[in-house]
């Protein structure tokens, strides 16, 4: 599919940020318009992403026809009644404040940054999304099936194999992690202070107060413990099973996750996302806990070393990384430059069929535990072949196919929906 430009992001800047370019009116498209100040921001924005020059020729017909093309999808699920429902856009919008709030850290910065209200911000951006929305829904509608077959695939492979190149080096690799468990004392004392804020709370106390005081979530604490708009399946599944119980502003009783005991306030509630807040107690492990759990990987790598068991048996019965575990702590294949530093360093150590000692791994701010890591495959860098990497050509060829038949289509939007340039 074509790359476009006019993301969500580039919409709440364009909102927010208040253009000092006289405005004129440079494409036409069916009732819309594309103004020059939006075709300026969109160029110089797309140019700092890729360190261009906002001026190098032919760019800004590029982007303005991308702009057009984006007017012209949407005109097109205009008349092609294309719903989108109030819920869609309000989790879109809260998603990207989602985003914007972990960019810039909280909500006070946003509003002090782009010189509105959060409430403003988002009644600004509620059009566009909307339309962007129609937009993607009709894509979808036209392209989401659309899939390269085998003989497109090989025909694919044939035309443009001296340009795909060399594939870079492959890994699969899984792994058994273990969050150090803190001894029953110091989870006594975790509960109890947990407990004494709910009891606290339950006596009239202000729950965005205690949040900010005792909260261990570094990303909440600071905004009273707010969470915000969040979908089914984001959260630990005591957390969740917790939270959508609750009556809206009603408080939950003390609730145990992986990574301590949460006191949770349901603030709003839309189908299936929540707005809520909460209170983190952490359970901290001591030293003997960091030393068991490494100790107990340890005793896993030896069992499969010697033969006496397979790693994914043992990750499925041990792991505590609960995402994988059932697969038997398949993690996936990655190229090199996929992986992040820390996995990096400790596969790139590694041989075919070796298993990595136990290693500290952070999955939060605060929050980490150990791991082992087991390389199953590694397959070098070499040039492409149908046999050893057919996903993935076939995944290139599929966006190709896409590609061909989304500029038919545009080609005939084009007839048949009015459009002008007015540069």
């Amino acid at each position: 599919m074509k790359l476009k430009i006019a993301l969500l992001w580039l919409v709440f800047l364009s909102v927010a940020i208040p253009q000092e370019v006289l405005d004129k009116i440079v494409a036409v498209v069916d009732n819309e318009i594309i103004l020059q100040s939006e075709l300026d921001f969109q160029t110089n924005i797309y140019a700092r992403q890729r360190g261009i020059d906002p001026n190098k020729p032919g760019l800004k017909k590029q982007i303005l026809n991308s702009m057009i093309e984006d007017k012209l999808v949407y005109a097109q699920s205009e008349l092609d009644s294309t719903e989108v429902t109030e819920d869609e856009i309000s989790q879109r919008i809260d998603y990207q404040i989602q985003v914007f709030q972990q960019q810039y850290g909280s909500i006070q910065k946003i509003e002090e940054l782009y010189g509105m209200s959060i409430e403003k911000i988002k009644r600004e951006l509620r059009d566009d999304v909307r339309k962007n929305l129609m937009i993607q829904k009709l894509q979808q509608t036209k392209f989401g099936d659309v899939e390269a077959t085998r003989r497109e695939v090989e025909e694919f492979f044939n035309n443009f194999k001296d340009s795909i190149g060399v594939i870079p080096e492959k890994l699969t690799i899984y792994h058994i992690f273990k969050n150090p468990k803190a001894n029953s004392q110091v989870k006594k004392k975790a509960r109890e202070l947990a407990e004494a804020l709910l009891d606290s709370l339950k006596a009239g106390a202000d729950f965005a107060t205690l949040a900010k005081k005792y909260s261990d979530d570094p990303g909440s604490a600071s905004q009273g413990g707010d969470l915000g708009f969040v979908k089914r399946g984001m959260f630990y599944p005591e957390f969740e099973a917790a939270a959508f119980s609750l009556n809206v502003n009603e408080i939950s009783g003390v609730v145990e996750s992986p990574v301590g005991f949460h006191i949770i306030q349901l603030l709003e509630r839309r189908g299936e996302s929540i707005h809520t807040r909460h209170i983190l107690i952490k359970i901290e492990p001591d030293e003997n806990a960091d030393l068991e759990a490494i100790q107990f990987l340890t005793d896993l790598r030896d069992s499969v070393v010697n033969g006496d068991a397979t790693f994914q048996d043992l990750a499925k019965r041990y792991s505590d990384d609960k995402e994988t575990a059932p697969f038997g702590g398949s993690l996936g294949t990655f190229y090199l430059n996929q992986l992040d530093k820390n996995l990096l360093d400790i596969v790139s150590k590694l041989k075919e069929g070796e298993i990595s000692f136990p290693k500290r791994l952070e999955y939060a701010p605060g929050t980490y535990g150990y791991h082992i890591v087991y390389l199953e495959k590694r397959i070098p860098q070499h040039p492409a072949s149908l046999e050893e990497d057919y996903a993935q050509l076939k995944q290139l060829a599929s966006e190709y196919k896409k590609q061909k038949k989304y500029e038919e289509w545009m080609k005939d939007l084009k007839k048949k929906i009015y459009w002008e340039i007015r540069l």
